[in-house]
């Protein structure tokens, strides 16, 4: 009785088997499957967490899978412009009651373009964009711009054929109305008148049929174009009279 353990003694903790051990063969058997498993499921988590990585990628930056490509150096292509995109335009309808005229009380500032060498006035308040030789300015759907060039004498209708060719080529719906010889106190040339669609609105995207009056005034060896467009219809004849008038090439 003496070397039986008490039936309400509390057993001593079995020390554990080692591996292999016959005592417990069972276990170790379970111990090494355990172990020998590992490997291939860190290399199943490593493949699954592989393929999730690369959308996850793409989704932070938000770029399309081809833009790390490298480059090939060709040029990117780029939007069609108002010049390449001319000849397949139809001309915009015509409004039958065009907004933008331009008030007949409005004031008229002097503007200088020191590079181009040449002054005339514009309605006050326009925006405008100046680059070098050439000024712009706009107000709704009005414009006015002037350029600077060389030229070796007054254009005449004759030769203003070449410049009427460019202007088909490079106005969206080009359509030619009149070409004459004009004088103004600021030299003499020639006036084309043409019709071409407008750039669209940046808001609603509606584009307007706009006539255009383009002075190419020379004097001593200098040629100015100005410019002088607003949508089909508009009541401006009072308005580009003064500035074609102001027109002064120094």
């Amino acid at each position: 009785m003496a070397n039986q353990d008490h039936p309400l003694r509390p057993r001593a903790p079995r020390p554990a088997c080692p591996a292999g051990a016959a005592g417990d063969a069972p276990s170790a058997r379970r111990w090494v499957v355990a172990v020998a498993t590992l490997p291939l499921l860190a290399l199943s988590a490593s493949a699954c967490s592989g393929q999730g990585s690369a959308p996850a990628a793409a989704g932070r930056s938000g770029a399309p899978p081809t833009s790390n490509a490298p480059s090939t150096g060709a040029p990117s292509p780029q939007p069609s412009s108002s010049a390449a995109a001319a000849p397949s335009q139809q001309p915009a309808a015509v409004e039958s009651n065009p907004p933008g005229d331009i008030p007949d009380n409005i004031a008229y500032v002097a503007y200088h373009n020191a590079t181009g060498k040449y002054t005339f006035v514009h309605p006050e308040g326009w925006a405008s964009i100046v680059r070098g030789s050439t000024v712009t300015f706009t107000d709704k759907l009005n414009g006015v711009t002037a350029t600077a060039v060389t030229a070796g004498g007054a254009p005449t209708v004759a030769t203003a054929k070449q410049d009427i060719a460019g202007l088909q080529a490079s106005q969206p719906a080009f359509e030619l109305r009149s070409v004459k010889p004009v004088t103004l106190p600021g030299g003499s040339g020639v006036l084309i008148i043409f019709r071409r669609n407008s750039a669209p609105d940046p808001v609603t995207g509606k584009v307007f049929r706009d006539e255009v009056e383009r002075y190419e005034i020379y004097r001593s060896g200098h040629e100015v174009l100005l410019d002088l467009y607003g949508a089909v219809g508009s009541d401006n004849v009072d308005p580009y009279t003064k500035i074609s008038q102001s027109l002064r090439l120094s």
